[in-house]
């Protein structure tokens, strides 16, 4: 019996990518990745993640703020 590895399926979507850094979360919309379709798992181009990089700790003001809670799981 021969095992065939099953090929997968990216496809081009735009995401919300989250980031966690000195106790604060990051948010950034809309960031381009590559996205398999079965399990959901998101790869970023280079020029992407130094984007990414360079958003968060630029200081800039962001489009908007939220609000997260926090809960402890006991």
């Amino acid at each position: 019996m021969s095992k065939e590895k099953k090929e997968e399926k990216l496809v081009e979507r735009r995401v919300t990518y989250t980031f966690y850094k000195d106790g604060k979360f990051y948010i950034v919309e809309n960031v381009p990745a590559r996205v398999n379709e079965e399990t959901g798992e998101q790869y970023f181009a280079p020029e992407t993640v130094e984007a990414l990089r360079r958003i968060i700790l630029s200081g800039q003001k962001p489009r908007r703020t939220v609000e997260t809670p926090v809960f402890d799981f006991v």
